[in-house]
């Protein structure tokens, strides 16, 4: 039986390697306060700065953030379009912070469908923070776990052709290296804000093992403390990974 997680501290000795977080309820929590859907978008991305620099303090060295999926796409044109300009904005606002901090920033999705000047700044930010060592920061943007899927089989059937590779030579880690991610770890902890039970497309292939942990709270009201919270229940469970534990 789990204790209550207001008994237990985080242990720093047994952190996950890789977070992952689908930070949703920005539209939700701007529409409970009367305000436009892009202010909670705004505020999003002020909290999705406080929770990178807390993983940096813990060590915790790779975090993935689900922030456009390509279903997002089917959302009202003025609304992406805001979205952009935040994107931007962040990016030019965190890229000193970025150096200064040692955090590398990937892009894990279709950078081809966004506009030239979006592409490019991202581009550009991957590029400056490519040798940065203390955090892997991804970002899903144009993200679809199906999509990466079909991607990568369609790449290594174009490499069978080509004869670069032989059928009987496809195996799980060849498989890994033709996804968006390449060779970074599974997530071992994802997180998703906003009270919805589900990982709605998001890393499908890499989750296989992952832990869930699911809270109503709306993204912009997502504190370092119920970050801590997440962690130390991570922490109480046991991970079997199909074995038989204490035999």
């Amino acid at each position: 039986m789990q204790k209550d997680l207001k008994e237990v501290s985080l242990d720093p000795a047994r952190l996950p390697c890789h977070v992952a977080i689908i930070m949703d309820g920005n539209g939700r929590w701007a529409k409970s306060k009367g305000l436009p859907r892009i202010f909670g978008h705004k505020k999003g991305a002020e909290v999705a700065k406080k929770i990178i620099s807390k993983t940096v303090e813990l060590g915790i060295p790779v975090l993935t953030l689900y922030a456009f999926s390509k279903e997002n796409w089917q959302r009202p044109r003025d609304e992406i379009e805001a979205l952009f300009e935040i994107l931007k904005w962040y990016l030019d606002d965190q890229l000193p912070e970025m150096q200064k901090k040692g955090i590398k920033f990937k892009v894990i999705g279709e950078k081809n469908d966004f506009p030239e000047d979006v592409k490019e700044k991202l581009e550009f930010v991957e590029k400056e923070t490519a040798d940065n060592k203390n955090l892997l920061l991804c970002m899903a943007l144009s993200y679809g776990g199906r999509a990466e899927i079909i991607n990568a089989v369609k790449n290594i059937a174009e490499d069978v052709k080509k004869g670069i590779i032989n059928p009987e030579d496809i195996t799980e880690s060849l498989f890994r290296k033709y996804l968006y991610t390449g060779e970074i770890p599974d997530p071992d902890l994802l997180i998703r804000t906003g009270g919805e039970i589900r990982i709605s497309n998001f890393l499908l292939f890499q989750s296989a093992y992952t832990e869930f942990y699911f809270t109503k709270i709306y993204w912009p009201e997502f504190t370092e403390e119920e970050y801590i919270k997440a962690l130390i229940s991570y922490q109480q469970r046991e991970r079997r990974f199909g074995k038989v534990i204490n035999v």
